[in-house]
């Protein structure tokens, strides 16, 4: 069972829920938000009266959640969640469309990059500064040096960022470098110390699927982060790896109204490491959109010959403005907007 108390709900108050709680011989499990507590009752829910903690004081809504995955479930929060990203709502009726290129490299690039994607209307930049790959020998990302370009090209447009986090002892670092938007990246999926941590911080996390995990496994993830007192989650879709070799990862579109179906946070998703090619990256994007994804995180180039990671998927600044003009025409004739 899952207890929500309402907004300005004291500590007093969040008290005598618990109590009541173990009163019926049942444990509690009290998760902290930037606005929310969340409580949640962990046993035989048989032995609570929902009746009885709809009257406590303090306490905004009371639910019997049967799954798991009890805070991020859609039976605790009905109507749906906005995310927001310094007052840039991810989750309700506008669509956002992060882009950005796939690694920092230098200030020039990042400066160009943030020119394209603010010309294209995009309100936030993804960007990486910390890169997992494949190869030890490959191409890492700058670290430190690559938040600082980073930051310095998004604040000329006022863009909020989105950059990778792979490595708890970086936390820090990122809550110091003023990250706008934490990405858990598909390696990191069920890293639960990682999970853990970022729970504990107030910034808004976006989830990636992993490799090959599933839906159940995916929402789990993000109950280790909300659970932490950070609510402010978003999944995001990225393919996942089938018996298919014709293209990187398979974009299972499916999962979004799934998702939807199952949890009230908002979902995105990356058409960009789905497809693997940037011919492809339109015609997923497009379909993410129709099937009712929240968002999209798509990588952009100033030049993506060039690119020093992931050159094939990467789009110009010209086919991203093309494609925004595409998906608007999309969001509104479902009753969205871009």
């Amino acid at each position: 069972m899952i207890i929500v108390m309402q907004l300005h709900a004291t500590d007093e108050q969040v008290a005598s829920v618990v109590e009541h709680i173990r009163a019926s011989g049942l444990q509690e499990h009290v998760s902290r938000g930037s606005e929310l507590v969340i409580i949640g009752a962990i046993g035989d829910e048989n032995k609570l009266d929902v009746g009885r903690f709809e009257i406590l004081p303090g306490v905004e809504r009371v639910s019997r959640v049967t799954k798991q995955y009890k805070i991020v479930s859609r039976d605790s929060h009905p109507a749906g969640s906005v995310v927001k990203v310094r007052g840039i709502g991810i989750g309700g009726p506008q669509i956002q469309v992060i882009a950005g290129p796939c690694s920092v490299e230098t200030q020039e690039q990042m400066d160009i990059a943030a020119d394209a994607v603010a010309a294209a209307g995009c309100r936030l930049m993804r960007g990486g500064a910390f890169k997992p790959r494949t190869s030890p020998y490959a191409f890492q990302g700058l670290g430190v040096t690559g938040l600082e370009y980073f930051q310095a090209a998004a604040r000329r447009h006022k863009l909020p960022i989105v950059t990778e986090l792979m490595d708890i002892r970086m936390l820090d670092t990122f809550m110091e470098y003023d990250v706008d938007v934490i990405q858990i990246g598909a390696r990191n999926m069920q890293n639960f110390d990682l999970l853990k941590e970022v729970g504990r911080v107030n910034k808004p996390v976006i989830l990636k699927r992993g490799l090959s995990g599933t839906i159940s496994e995916w929402l789990m993830a993000a109950e280790y982060i909300a659970a932490g007192g950070n609510h402010n989650i978003i999944f995001c879709e990225r393919g996942i790896r089938t018996f298919e070799t014709a293209y990187r990862n398979v974009l299972d579109v499916t999962a979004i109204p799934v998702l939807k179906r199952e949890t009230h946070l908002p979902v995105i998703v990356d058409p960009s490491h789905a497809g693997g090619k940037a011919w492809m990256v339109p015609a997923l994007a497009q379909a993410a959109i129709a099937a009712g994804a929240d968002g999209l995180l798509v990588e952009m180039h100033p030049n993506p010959c060039d690119a020093w990671c992931d050159a094939d998927q990467a789009l110009s600044p010209e086919e991203l403005k093309k494609l925004m003009g595409t998906l608007g025409a999309i969001a509104t004739a479902i009753g969205r907007s871009i």
